[in-house]
Order: C-alpha cells, then structure tokens, then sequence
C-alpha cells in the first residue's frame, strides 16, 4: 500500500470514527425499531396479564401492601410523652406551624392543668403571610437592577408566600408576636383551605414586584419605593385581616382546669406565651442530614427565612445515627422533637405506618428503588416535605425499633392520628431535627461558632415545607 493509499484509508477511518462519534451525540427519538423493541419486551404471560387487570381497576398501594408486616404491627411504646389531642392542618401547607405550636403545647396543658389545650395557628398563619409579604417586596427593592431572569429572583417570584416554613420561622414568629389560645382567633375557611388566599397573594405581590421595578428604572430612590412599599403592604393586611380575621393584641382569657376551677386573667400575646410556655425557644439547635455536603459543618441557607430584617437559616450537618441518639435523648426527657422528612415513600396511611418495605413494589411491579439517600437528595427523587413531632419511642436492649409521630393530619388515620416510624425509616427519609442545646455535646455545639458555608436557595433541601 502506497503512501497516498494509506494516507486515503487513514483518512477514511477518521471520518468514519468521527462520523459515530457524532451520530451519539445526536438525540435519537423513538423510531419504528425501537418502539418494536419496546412492546416485545412485555413478557405476554399469565401472571403480568392479570398483574395489569388488577392494576387498571385498583389503588397500587392496596395492592403491594405489606400485610404481614401490618400484622406484626403494635402501638406499644415504652416511652412515652402524654399529649392529648390530635391538630388538622387541613388543606394547607403549614405542618411546620403544627409541629412548631405541637412541641410548646404539652407545657401551656401542664402550667394551666388543661385536658386538652390548643394555640391558635390562624394567628401566626396571619403575621407569617404579612411578614413574608415585606421580605419579598424588600428583597424585590433589593434586587432592582437584576435582570428579571435572575435565579435568585425567579425563585422568589416562583413562591412569594407559600405556606411552607422551617423551625426558624416558628422563631421569628413567636418571639416577636407571642401566642394566643385556639379561641382567641379560630381557624376560618381560608386558613384550613389556603389555595384562594395564596393566589390573590401572590398576584398582588407580583404585580407589585413590577410596579416596584418599573419606578426604580424612572430613577425613584429607595426611600421612595419604601414610600410606595408602605401603601402596597397596606392593601396586603386588608386582605388578610378579609381572609384571616383581626389577630387579638389584648385579651381576657377564661378558662377552666381539669378539676373544675375556673380562672380568668388579661394577656397580651407576648405575656401568655411567657406564663404558658417560658422557655427560650433560641436555645434549640436545627441539625440536618444532608449527605450531599460534608458532615460536621455549619451551614446558612439563602433566603430561609420569613422575616426581612433576619437571619436566614443555619443548620449542622449530622449523620443520621447521632440524630437518634439526640432524639432519644430528649425523648426520655419528656421533651417532644420537632422534625421533617420525606413523606412521599412507604407511609401507609389506613394504620400510619411508616417502614422500609411496607409497600413491596418488587414483587407486583419488577421494580426496584436502589437510590442512596444522597442521590434522592442530589437527583430531586426527595425532599424534606413535611414536618410532625416526635412524642415518642419504643425501645429494646437500648435501641429503638420504631419512633411515636404525633401528625397535623387529624384523628381519621393511624392510631387516632399517630403514626408510628419504624427506625430504617428514620435512617432513610427523616432529614432534619430541632434539639435542645442542653442535650448536644460540646464538639457538636462548637461547629455552631464556625462561620456557615452558605447555601444557595436552589440547594435540594432549602425549599420551605
């Protein structure tokens, strides 16, 4: 072979391994071939012909039920924190809020020797949406001279005041507002129904968001879009006060204990969370198991927050099995634990279990679920969606078998509206806790006083509750 033959032939090959090299970087779409591909690779059995007959006319979940592992179920728990009454978020995304007033109220039930004994959620539900509503019109004046493609602002006009929250803005909401008893301000149709409300929200404030912006372009100061940022919070209280009711700023509180003696007395909000809880809610420490980032850090993350003019949230990343331990610890104390997790993976609901593998997928579907905690988290497959408190554990030779969850789902499923957490699932899809200082040992509270690696609002696990 000649020099310009091989010089032809290398030539050739190039093209060759250049033109493949391509053609796989090319999408390629569902052509005749492959969708032929496709349909015979459903076995045509028995067992998958009747496998889709029972699935087109049944719920899946009824049908890949663990039935023994529900048979071998019980509700014994050798620890246990007495609370009484179960709470209903209804059709609203404040689990958060519920979890938060469920920690504080089995101390406001003991200080007035109640039976049953409930804060009022509307009234915090109401200075949550008008404090969101100042820090989305603030960071909007904040961010004036962004383009409107911006990530941070496009996440802000994506949600500008969902229901969803954290630990920290059970905080920022008590410590400034107070608390007030359930029927000082009862839930309303709108705020066990929030879709309405949410909506006109949010379109006034997206509305007001452009109107902010285009007066900033014609060159109008801060102080004077301040001015006009008054006027638009304005509208934004008459609509909730429409929706929500008026939040009570002075009361008469009557009551009567559970021996029958009747008291009466005058608070303001700020004085009866003093008189029925007390305690220093800054003293409790959010812990997180994040396994996408390095354990042992402090982190902050952006925009978690419901207030303008504070911090956002920071949190410790912990593994899992030191987030038990803390748990267990304040359980045997008799303090409940606020926690969240993810409740979109084997929760059955009829008995409120809470277990790996109390739906088996496997044997109905041929599917298996093999992602590792961290991929569902990196992949967007999960995510800290829900928010309860634990109440409880169950416990043998020193380690817990399964954990008491008293839910804000009312009383109609699990054990008249407990649940119980089977301890793999904690492992799995519990991602983060509250615990008291007081129970976290030096090194652990020391990584508090390291500056925070800062999140950015789009991390896996920032979006609110």
């Amino acid at each position: 072979m000649n020099r310009i033959t091989k010089f032809y032939y290398s030539t050739l090959v190039m093209l060759s391994l250049l033109g493949s090299w391509a053609l796989a970087e090319v999408p390629t779409g569902l052509d005749a071939v492959t969708l032929e591909q496709l349909k015979q690779s459903f076995p045509s059995s028995a067992s998958q012909r009747a496998a889709m007959n029972a699935l087109t006319a049944n719920d899946l979940h009824q049908l890949v039920l663990n039935r023994e592992m529900v048979n071998r179920h019980n509700e014994v728990f050798n620890v246990k924190i007495e609370v009484k009454g179960i709470t209903d978020q209804k059709s609203t995304g404040r689990c958060w809020l519920f979890a938060g007033l469920n920690l504080i109220r089995p101390a406001a039930r003991q200080k007035f020797n109640l039976e049953n004994f409930e804060f009022s959620q509307n009234y915090l539900f109401f200075y949550d949406k008008l404090e969101k509503s100042n820090f989305f019109l603030e960071f909007i004046i904040e961010t004036r001279k962004r383009p409107i493609d911006d990530r941070e602002l496009q996440e802000l006009l994506d949600e500008p005041i969902g229901d969803g929250g954290w630990w920290n803005y059970v905080v920022s909401l008590i410590e400034k507002y107070g608390v007030v008893p359930k029927e000082l301000m009862p839930e309303t149709e709108n705020s066990s129904k929030s879709n309405r409300l949410n909506q006109m929200l949010e379109n006034l404030l997206r509305q007001d968001a452009a109107d902010l912006r285009v007066v900033s372009q014609q060159g109008k100061s801060v102080a004077q879009l301040r001015e006009q940022k008054l006027e638009m919070m304005k509208k934004i209280y008459q609509l909730l006060v429409l929706y929500l009711g008026i939040p009570p700023e002075k009361f008469t509180w009557r009551y009567q204990d559970k021996d029958g003696k009747i008291f009466e007395n005058d608070y303001t909000p700020q004085s009866f969370y003093q008189e029925a809880v007390g305690f220093d809610l800054k003293k409790y420490v959010t812990l997180f198991d994040h396994p996408v980032h390095p354990y042992n850090k402090h982190y902050q993350v952006n925009f978690r927050r419901n207030f303008a003019d504070l911090s956002d949230m920071n949190f410790l990343n912990i593994e899992i099995g030191r987030l038990k331990e803390f748990a267990l610890k304040s359980l045997l104390n008799k303090e409940p634990v606020w926690f969240a997790a993810d409740i979109s993976w084997q929760m059955e609901r009829e008995n409120g279990i809470m277990a790996e593998g109390i739906y088996d997928y496997e044997s109905l579907l041929g599917l298996t679920f093999h992602m590792s905690k961290a991929e569902r988290i990196a992949y967007r497959a999960s995510s800290a969606n829900h928010a309860m408190a634990l109440v409880g554990a169950d416990t043998s030779q020193g380690k817990v078998n399964k954990w008491r969850v008293e839910n804000s789902w009312g009383s109609d499923t699990g054990d008249q509206g407990y649940w119980s957490m089977y301890d793999n699932w904690f492992d799995r899809y519990v991602f983060t806790i509250i615990i008291h200082e007081k129970y976290l040992p030096a090194e652990v509270l020391e990584l508090l006083q390291t500056k925070p690696v800062i999140l950015p609002s789009w991390d896996p696990l920032a979006k609110a509750l």
